[in-house]
């Protein structure tokens, strides 16, 4: 029961930090909609991004990395103690935790590199002006893993592929949606429609939560309880405390951060490195203190200036 409550918080605190931009994005477009368009969005959309996106993306994750099971297996196997379905979950785990680690670790990269963010550390902001070097430098990390998964299971390289590749198609989405975010907040679409561009938004996010969930644990039952926890503290955020969050320059540096070391631990895991479950929990723990203090050292530093 311990190791339960452990998993669970560490996913809860995983989701809710990684997923502070698309909080912040939901409120300032919920502030050009009127009381009742936000009341509907904050009201259905938290049935969409609980219940739908993070309770079925871990299973349909499952599902592509089992292709001999059934979707109605993939289902029942997380509730049961089907001995088939069990060794074919076991056998699956190095392919979902390459492909999510490389898909973790890109967005790790791809932050660092190429976003624009306010330097925690001076090595972020030498990182930054070399950003030309991100698609070099993910190249020749594709590369070197897929050199190493062939010498292990082909199928274990392919699984590489599969996540870099989900990078670049959701990296992309996310790039145009900072243009559509100016959109909205100028006015030029309906209540309606950015209630459903919030909703298909909030799904992409959600994507980076629910892959890093795998570091924590491959039980889907404790994922989505742990996903779904930290998406309800976002959307609480969104309603009462946003104001307050993003007073805290530092708080996705570290979730960067905690994305980073997620992915670069799985990427280990597929290879043969066994962790103790709490270290993902407690990686997580560990960096958000850490950046708290700094967002907190940065406030105090302002308001002495002021």
């Amino acid at each position: 029961m311990l190791q339960f409550i452990i998993i669970i918080f560490g996913l809860a605190l995983f989701e809710t930090i990684s997923s502070v931009d698309n909080a912040i994005v939901n409120a300032h477009v919920l502030k050009t909609m009127s009381p009742r368009f936000r009341k509907i969005f904050l009201v259905w959309g938290l049935f969409f991004a609980v219940f739908l996106v993070r309770g079925l993306l871990p299973f349909l994750i499952v599902y592509i990395a089992n292709t001999d099971l059934s979707i109605v297996q993939v289902f029942t196997a997380a509730f049961s103690g089907d001995a088939r379905v069990a060794e074919s979950l076991e056998f699956s785990k190095p392919l979902l935790l390459l492909g999510g680690g490389m898909y973790l670790f890109f967005v790790f990269l791809s932050w660092l590199f190429l976003e624009e963010k306010k330097y925690a550390f001076l090595v972020e902001g030498f990182i930054h002006r070399q950003g030309v070097w991100f698609y070099a430098f993910t190249s020749i990390i594709t590369t070197a893993v897929i050199y190493f998964a062939l010498k292990e299971n082909p199928i274990l390289a392919l699984a590489a592929t599969i996540g870099v590749s989900a990078f670049f198609i959701t990296d992309g989405f996310k790039k145009n949606a900072e243009e559509k975010e100016k959109e909205l907040l100028k006015g030029g679409m309906s209540a309606w429609s950015k209630i459903l561009y919030l909703e298909v938004l909030d799904a992409s996010f959600s994507i980076d939560g629910v892959i890093g969930a795998f570091a924590f644990t491959m039980s889907v039952p404790l994922i989505i309880i742990g996903n779904g926890l930290g998406a309800f503290i976002v959307r609480e955020f969104t309603i009462k405390g946003i104001d307050v969050i993003s007073k805290f320059a530092y708080l996705k540096n570290g979730a960067m951060y905690s994305i980073g070391m997620l992915g670069a631990l799985m990427i280990a895991e597929a290879f043969g490195r066994e962790y103790p479950f709490w270290l993902a929990p407690l990686n997580t723990v560990i960096l958000l203190v850490l950046f708290l203090f700094l967002s907190i050292r940065e406030i105090k530093k302002y308001e002495a200036k002021s």
